[in-house]
């Protein structure tokens, strides 16, 4: 409340619109305050993208999506994840940008290439060579000066048993069913939900410990998502407030762990498949719009 008593009603708005406080957010202060009093968790103005954030990271995330559209014209059968690597970097760079992974709190390469039983942070490697069947997420994040954008994809290489394939899709249709929740003042929990029953609808578990998160301004930022909360529950899904849903779905039970070798892959604990689809989301005042995918 201390900002609300600093701004006039007539005083420039915090946000950078050049509008008017009483034209622009103080409705929307009002509406948090009281959010706040009730005990919700609610974003703080530093979690909200203004309009020129929001037009820098649509600048970032269209070489993410590029980046992946590359990835999908050329992955297939006898490449490496190293090769995968190399066509993040080279994409990325040559359109300016940099891939957000790479040395991100000591992460060796530019892109996560998960495969199979791999559930996340699958580390590139001339020595890993995809082959029929079987199916891999690449996760690519892109800074272009200093604004991020992160999305991941699944892909199917040659002949992928059915059994397979239907994990894929189940997972990419529970984007859907969670962007359905995805409204302004509504709560996370909202899309968690939906998401958590429709997997396990589908005979599926969803990853407990890793979910999604705040992205555009830095690579990792609060909230902290996940899909395996309640309806009502969670931070309030303000106008404004950008983050991923990348639910981890695994064929099997839903419990992980991690590579002690190398400190960053996540396998499912029965050796099952995992699959999961990332974009990035920002709230509007009338619903959502995709940023990246």
């Amino acid at each position: 409340m201390s900002l609300l008593k600093l701004l006039g009603r007539n005083d420039m708005c915090w946000c950078g619109s050049h509008k008017k406080y009483k034209n622009c957010h103080s409705d929307f202060d009002s509406r948090c305050h009281l959010l706040r009093l009730q005990g919700h968790s609610v974003p703080t103005h530093e979690m909200i993208k203004t309009p020129e954030q929001v037009e820098k990271i649509k600048e970032s995330a269209k070489i993410n999506i590029a980046v992946l559209d590359y990835v999908a014209a050329h992955i297939k059968a006898g490449v490496t994840t190293e090769e995968i690597d190399r066509w993040v970097y080279e994409e990325t760079t040559r359109m300016g940008g940099i891939p957000a992974p790479l040395n991100f709190e000591g992460f060796p390469k530019s892109v996560c290439t998960s495969i199979n039983e791999e559930v996340c942070h699958g580390i590139p490697s001339p020595d890993i060579v995809l082959k029929d069947g079987d199916i891999i997420n690449v996760d690519c994040s892109t800074n272009l000066d200093g604004y991020f954008s992160d999305s991941s994809r699944m892909f199917l290489i040659g002949n992928v048993s059915s059994e397979n394939r239907r994990l894929v899709e189940v997972v990419r249709q529970s984007l859907d069913v969670g962007l359905a929740e995805v409204k302004p003042w509504g709560y996370l929990g909202d899309m968690g939900q939906a998401i958590h029953e429709f997997v396990q609808k589908n005979g599926y578990s969803v990853v407990r410990e890793i979910g999604g998160h705040g992205v555009g301004v830095e690579f990792h930022e609060e909230p902290w998502v996940s899909y395996v909360s309640r309806k009502g529950t969670e931070m309030v899904m303000t106008p404004g407030l950008m983050f991923t849903i990348e639910p981890m779905v695994n064929m099997g039970r839903a419990d992980i762990y991690q590579d002690d070798e190398n400190g960053w892959t996540i396998r499912t604990d029965d050796g099952l498949p995992s699959a999961q689809w990332e974009i990035q989301v920002l709230v509007t005042e009338t619903g959502y719009e995709l940023i990246s995918w």
